[in-house]
């Protein structure tokens, strides 16, 4: 059996009032209660950026919230694009250092 059967990788693209309102810190707390593994950063132009790779079921949850956001924000469209399975990432982090 492949041990990839059941997982998904989705490169995500959060656009709203998402910076400055601890989204990448909820997002790294929701993906870890779900077991996701990734990560997650803040662009110039105002949007947050994440990859999360984990079971579907999973994934989909941390997608799902990604919808919502945590208090003070407001999600305005979530842009998610599912790739391939990598299996690269041993944990969930927050990557300080795109822009």
């Amino acid at each position: 059996m492949n041990n990839t059967e059941g997982k998904t990788r989705a490169h995500v693209f959060v656009k709203g009032k998402v910076q400055g309102v601890y989204f990448r810190q909820n997002t790294k707390q929701v993906a870890i209660e779900h077991k996701v593994t990734g990560w997650v950063c803040n662009l110039s132009d105002g949007r947050v950026e994440a990859v999360f790779e984990g079971n579907k079921t999973d994934v989909n949850g941390v997608i799902d919230w990604c919808h919502v956001g945590p208090p003070n924000s407001r999600v305005d469209d979530v842009d998610v694009r599912f790739e391939e399975y990598s299996g690269e990432f041993a944990s969930f982090t927050i990557n300080n250092n795109n822009y």
